[in-house]
């Protein structure tokens, strides 16, 4: 066979099954009722003989393409937000998909991203993912609706559209738990200045937490500043230049995080010993590789991609609706990395 094309009937002869169960293995069909010991000898033996699907028949037989349409408002260019499209990527193969990016600036105008999608469209995307760097609020083109979407790490503004966000409200309860977890009674909360969801998400549950302790959620300390290194590091020298500063920070990002370790040794604490601190995002060129490793807690940002990539397939495929999921996003959990940077306070 080795000279000549392999074809599903090769496979099933091979297989000792019908041409019509081959089929149905390999296209995935749902309601095939096809024991699990066949299902992976079709797929073996069709690896062994090098089989394909014919992709050209399949899209004139299904009126689809096989491609997903990505645009990225800058996770193309941001290291840690990356992983969305790594995600989304390995998701679509493992489904014989592949996929299509646009990176367009955060900046760019409605017209312009209406411009990428339209020209996702003319390549005939089966669907598009729309994701953007970090969570927030977005007003979308117009023809993104013209074929099954997914936002990712975003939710529309005046819009119903299947989205996942992060858990923000449950990523700052782990953080904020781990210095009350370890006895810290002084905590304050170096925070943002932008308006977007994770600002006064976190900001929220930073006070809930405390108070939910015992302690005065109102009265902690907070300050806010821009979310670079700079911005961490001035919030953090007014924060604990203070009388009776706390013994506990937690950052709204590891940039933040970073400003404030520098802050702390030019006041002269040490880290974890005067002042734990736990950040947020898992930068891993941050969090990993400060001295002492940070604590902070992980942005989903595969598992977004990922998810976003299997829903947009499974309602390409008729298999799920994706507007009976559009009422409210999919939240998905920010874990705890735990490091060096927290330890008991001093008495």
């Amino acid at each position: 066979m080795s000279n000549k094309t392999i074809g599903i009937k090769d496979v099933a002869l091979a297989a000792g099954v019908s041409v019509t169960t081959v089929s149905h293995v390999l296209n995935e069909v749902a309601y095939a009722r096809i024991s699990p010991e066949t299902r992976d000898k079709v797929r073996t033996v069709a690896e062994q003989l090098g089989y394909g699907p014919n992709r050209l028949a399949q899209a004139l037989r299904t009126q689809r393409t096989g491609m997903l349409g990505l645009v990225s408002e800058e996770i193309a260019t941001t290291p840690h937000a990356g992983r969305i499209i790594l995600g989304a990527d390995e998701a679509a193969k493992a489904r014989g998909y592949n996929l299509m990016i646009i990176n367009t600036p955060g900046s760019a105008s409605l017209e312009s991203r209406q411009a990428d999608v339209q020209a996702l469209l003319e390549r005939r995307v089966d669907g598009i993912l729309y994701a953007t760097m970090y969570h927030r609020n977005v007003k979308l083109p117009a023809n993104l609706g013209s074929v099954p979407s997914v936002l990712v790490d975003s939710v529309a503004t005046g819009g119903n559209i299947t989205a996942v966000i992060p858990d923000e409200e449950g990523g700052a309860r782990a953080a904020v738990g781990a210095l009350l977890d370890a006895g810290h009674t002084r905590v304050g909360f170096i925070n943002n200045t932008d308006d977007v969801p994770a600002t006064h998400e976190r900001l929220q549950a930073f006070r809930s937490v405390l108070t939910e302790a015992g302690l005065d959620g109102d009265a902690a300390p907070v300050e806010s500043e821009v979310s670079e290194v700079h911005g961490g590091y001035e919030a953090a020298m007014r924060i604990l230049a203070g009388g009776n500063p706390p013994t506990g920070l937690f950052c709204y990002n590891d940039r933040m995080a970073m400003g404030a370790y520098r802050a702390a040794a030019e006041l002269g604490l040490s880290i974890p010993g005067d002042l734990s601190v736990v950040g947020f995002d898992d930068q891993e060129l941050i969090a990993a590789n400060l001295y002492p490793g940070l604590t902070t807690v992980a942005l989903p940002h595969y598992e977004m991609g990922a998810w976003a990539t299997e829903h947009l397939i499974d309602a390409i495929e008729g298999k799920t609706d994706l507007a009976l999921m559009a009422t409210h996003p999919t939240i998905l959990g920010c874990p705890l990395v735990s490091r060096e940077s927290i330890a008991a306070p001093r008495q």
